[in-house]
């Protein structure tokens, strides 16, 4: 009883929270005003991601008390994702040099995972592979890049949010389905249902946007998701990769693309296939829903099909991602803006 009203709880103090952070942030002249890199036209209120992690950090400060959550798990969400989220917030309000907020990005990951136990053995095409200290490492940077990449997509209306919600659900009833209810199902709940209330100020056209605090929070989340998740069994941890796949290609292909024309990665831009594909589809909306679409119906159903055996983990993030990478291409992602376009 006490998860589904936290659950429920989740969603209604993000609800508040954010709406309570529009007024703060309006009264203050906390705007994002539009400018040419922006996917938006009109100015508007920033910071309401806020709402999502009061939301997880007030689960975090009560269930453990109540025996709802292990403590290791409620410090990596409350204590690990609240610094993060914390460093977002700072640099909504003014500005954190990208050196010190990637400091503070790998300090966070790698309490993450210390407190997590680290990755442990990944079946990898039927084989399993004991990783060992540089498990423990590749996982501190899959926390680091994720944190970022949903910065990075975190750039049109109800994009974000939509992809938590979807992710968190999927993921939580995955496990539930094929591990039986536990404490990592109930946070993945958890965020969704705080991501949906956020979601009401942020729906297009958005009344608020989520800021640097929201979506390296979420971010963060789905970065630690699949390293607890393969600590409960090691097809999950390739299922926790693949709900994610539409933000995860986008970034990555959007970052390399650019890397390989010398351009610096933490410097803004217009160039990620969803910001071309809202120009070229004129509006937020559409490509919001589609992307969701996308992970219901294309990521979601192969997550299942790795969580219930039926497929091999990494060659489902291959047959994933592939088609993934071709939309993202035929986008322009990564590719050189044009004036005006």
């Amino acid at each position: 009883m006490i998860p589904i009203v936290a659950i429920i709880a989740a969603c209604l103090i993000s609800l508040g929270v954010t709406a309570a952070m529009r007024r703060y942030a309006l009264s203050r002249q906390l705007l994002d005003v539009p400018n040419e890199r922006s996917s938006h036209t009109i100015s508007t209120p920033r910071g309401g991601g806020v709402g999502i992690v009061a939301a997880m950090g007030g689960l975090a400060l009560t269930l453990p008390w109540l025996g709802s959550t292990s403590v290791s798990l409620a410090l990596i969400f409350g204590v690990c994702g609240g610094f993060v989220a914390a460093l977002g917030f700072l640099d909504d309000l003014g500005h954190v040099p990208a050196g010190w907020r990637l400091l503070g990005h790998f300090a966070a990951a790698t309490a993450a995972v210390w407190l997590a136990g680290g990755l442990p053995e990944v079946v990898v095409f039927g084989y399993l592979l004991p990783l060992g200290w540089i498990g423990h490492v590749l996982a501190v940077f899959i926390v680091v890049w994720m944190l970022n990449l949903f910065n990075f997509m975190d750039g049109i209306d109800g994009l974000a949010g939509v992809e938590a919600a979807l992710s968190g659900a999927i993921g939580g009833l995955l496990i539930v389905a094929f591990a039986g209810m536990r404490h990592e199902a109930f946070w993945l709940f958890a965020v969704a249902a705080a991501a949906v209330g956020f979601l009401k100020w942020n729906w297009p056209p958005a009344k608020i946007f989520m800021g640097d605090a929201g979506s390296g929070f979420l971010g963060f989340i789905f970065g630690i998701a699949p390293i607890l998740a393969a600590r409960i069994a090691p097809a999950l941890f390739w299922v926790m990769l693949i709900i994610p796949g539409v933000f995860v290609v986008d970034a990555t292909v959007t970052l390399v693309r650019r890397l390989l024309r010398g351009l610096r990665p933490h410097v803004a831009h217009r160039s990620h296939a969803y910001q071309y594909a809202s120009r070229i589809y004129a509006g937020h909306r559409a490509v919001t829903i589609v992307c969701g679409l996308l992970t219901a119906c294309w990521c979601g159903p192969l997550a299942w099909c790795v969580a219930s055996g039926r497929l091999d983990g990494a060659l489902a993030v291959l047959v994933t991602y592939t088609p993934l990478i071709g939309l993202a291409l035929i986008h322009k992602a990564g590719a050189p803006e044009l004036q005006g376009r």
